[in-house]
């Protein structure tokens, strides 16, 4: 599992077992890779702007470094898993034109570990009128369905929760994938605890601007991307003239404010992806909304979404819908993926 933060590879090798029509799993090994800078800077900046024959070709030779680092893994932890499945990492996401790619080509993954791998698990779905994201929920509804909310915090934060017999899900505001673009520009990678955020003063001028975007006036099914941000949320960011701590706590209160606005004071939420960490973040989430903020295991919170893409494998193997209707807007219930199989 590769994020839209781009700050690594998690890897995770699970056991999954079904009784009594129940899923269960047990997370047998983990561990994140930290990407070499040049591979981080062609994901995060330059990929966009590649020429055809470029772009092909990273992403074969990116398919080729996520299957030699689950080699590594493998050899490392001793284990060989039935199946791969990978995310890949997000370069054009845009629903309404027909649009995806997820980077990291599967055949190389399987060419390089010998392991059946299936990849791709948007591209039907938006092919079929839906978002393509997120895709998270099938896991959080059949593996996490006691909490009432799953949010995961990553480059966006994504929600799910059931509403009636059905499972809803979307995109909120985006997170890591802003905070980590200005932490670069001062020499970090991220925002350790919220601490810069933590140290400036909210501008409620720019947060009203934030607030006012169409986004989140908009009714789910919806889904956010790096086109979206770029064009709307970093120019207001770029031109506010604030500092480095008042336009990070500013963003951060947007950030929380949003996340209020589709939940209910009192529900239990499970947190997990980086932005769980950030304290200053999460104290402003519970603080606004109300709610019961649960920050589970760390192996839980930095690889649930690996795990669930190790289960979207499963689902895809033992042929049961992985991406729904009803949180991705798509004619139909479907199942994801692409098998590339030795």
């Amino acid at each position: 599992m590769s994020g839209t933060s781009v700050d690594g590879l998690d890897v995770c090798c699970a056991t999954f077992t079904k009784e009594g029509g129940k899923w269960s799993f047990k997370i047998d090994c983990a561990r994140g890779y930290d990407y070499p800078q040049e591979l981080k800077e062609k994901l995060g900046r330059k990929v966009q702007n590649m020429s055809a024959l470029e772009f092909i070709t990273f992403h074969s030779q990116y398919g080729f470094f996520l299957g030699e680092r689950v080699n590594d893994f493998m050899k490392e932890f001793g284990v060989h898993p039935d199946i791969i499945a990978s995310h890949g990492s997000t370069v054009f996401h845009e629903p309404a034109k027909k649009v995806m790619y997820q980077i990291g080509d599967g055949a190389a993954i399987a060419a390089v570990t010998k392991v059946p791998t299936v990849s791709d698990f948007r591209r039907l779905d938006i092919m079929l009128g839906g978002q393509g994201a997120p895709l998270v929920p099938i896991g959080d509804d059949l593996l996490f369905g006691d909490y009432d909310y799953c949010l995961n915090i990553g480059g966006f934060d994504n929600i799910s929760f059931r509403k009636g017999d059905k499972r809803i899900a979307f995109d909120i505001s985006p997170v890591n994938y802003v905070i980590n673009k200005y932490c670069r520009e001062i020499g970090l990678e991220f925002d350790r605890d919220g601490i810069i955020a933590s140290k400036g003063t909210v501008n409620e001028e720019l947060k009203a601007k934030l607030d006012a975007l169409d986004y989140y006036g908009k009714t789910y099914p919806k889904s956010l991307g790096r086109e979206w941000v770029e064009k709307n949320v970093f120019p207001l960011l770029d031109s506010c003239g604030l500092s480095m701590e008042d336009k990070l706590c500013t963003f951060y209160e947007h950030c929380a404010y949003q996340f209020a606005r589709v939940t209910e004071p009192g529900k239990t939420v499970l947190v997990t992806g980086g932005g769980a960490y950030n304290k200053f973040l999460i104290s402003r989430m519970e603080a606004l909304s109300g709610c019961k903020i649960v920050i589970p295991e760390s192996a839980i919170i930095e690889f649930k979404e690996a795990l669930i893409f190790a289960f979207l494998g499963v689902l895809y193997m033992a042929d049961e819908p992985s991406c729904l209707a009803s949180v991705t807007g798509a004619q139909q219930d479907n199942i994801g993926g692409m098998l590339f199989k030795i």
